[in-house]
């Protein structure tokens, strides 16, 4: 997700040589100075040192730690933090990193990696509108951004579009095994399947109508999506959904719990 949003910036303009990294991982150095003339480092505090935005990329199992390794930086220096670890919530890390610190959280997704992601941000009243505007600059190098007004929206962020792709790619596995039972090979079933899911979402993206319209629009009556469509409702399709959802909805919220008390 770091490497997807350093490439976006560098795409749209910014200067390589003003980004800094730090990663443990030595391999990664050269992986991500291929986006650009990045400077790259092993050491947290030489990455930040100076920094007046921090993005903190990093998996929710280390955040502390990582938070701990550039503390005694941020607490003085007070630069914006961007966080796009899933379930660590402002105050977990307003308590690692200090009180009047400016932080956004954000959910990015994982289209995010070609330029084709949908991230929600989230800032407090310590976050002022020109960190705003920084933060979103930075998300939209890699897709969409958009604000939400509460931190506990996030939550269904990560519902919807967070997890959101991986329901996609189950439909679109589903439909092509069902393309081969139904006769295809899984070359066509697969070409097919993946065509039509860009397909849609081309035209659900560019319509001037919402997706139950185009819906409504391409479900001839006594045709054979009529009949897909009534099968999917006689197995409550919205129901399956609507649990699939919840499910995600109240994990992320377990793990917000997870970490506040911490």
């Amino acid at each position: 997700m770091a490497a997807s949003i350093i490439g976006g910036l560098i795409n749209s303009g910014r200067d390589a040589a003003g980004i800094r990294v730090s990663d443990p991982v030595i391999e990664s150095h050269a992986r991500l100075k291929a986006l650009g003339d990045v400077r790259c480092s092993t050491d947290n505090m030489t990455a930040v040192d100076g920094s007046d935005i921090i993005v903190l990329a990093v998996k929710p199992q280390v955040m502390a730690e990582a938070a701990a390794s550039i503390s005694d930086y941020v607490r003085p220096a007070r630069p914006l933090i961007i966080s796009i670890a899933a379930g660590i919530p402002v105050s977990a890390l307003q308590r690692w990193l200090g009180e009047d610190t400016p932080i956004v959280r954000c959910m990015p997704n994982t289209p995010a990696l070609i330029g084709e992601g949908a991230a929600a941000l989230f800032g407090d009243n310590r976050v002022s509108t020109a960190h705003k505007a920084a933060a979103e600059e930075i998300l939209r190098a890699a897709g969409t951004a958009l604000w939400v007004d509460q931190e506990s929206q996030l939550d269904a962020v990560t519902a919807l579009s967070g997890s959101g792709p991986a329901y996609y790619f189950h439909l679109m596995e589903v439909m092509t095994e069902i393309g081969v039972e139904l006769g295809l090979s899984r070359q066509q079933s697969s070409e097919l399947t993946l065509q039509t899911a860009r397909g849609a979402a081309a035209m659900a993206c560019s319509s001037d109508v919402d997706v139950a319209e185009l819906r409504r629009r391409v479900t001839s009556p006594g045709g054979t999506t009529e009949a897909a469509l009534k099968a999917m409702a006689d197995a409550d399709f919205s129901g399956l959904m609507r649990s699939a959802l919840t499910a995600a909805r109240d994990r992320s919220l377990s793990l917000a719990d997870e970490w506040s008390a911490d």
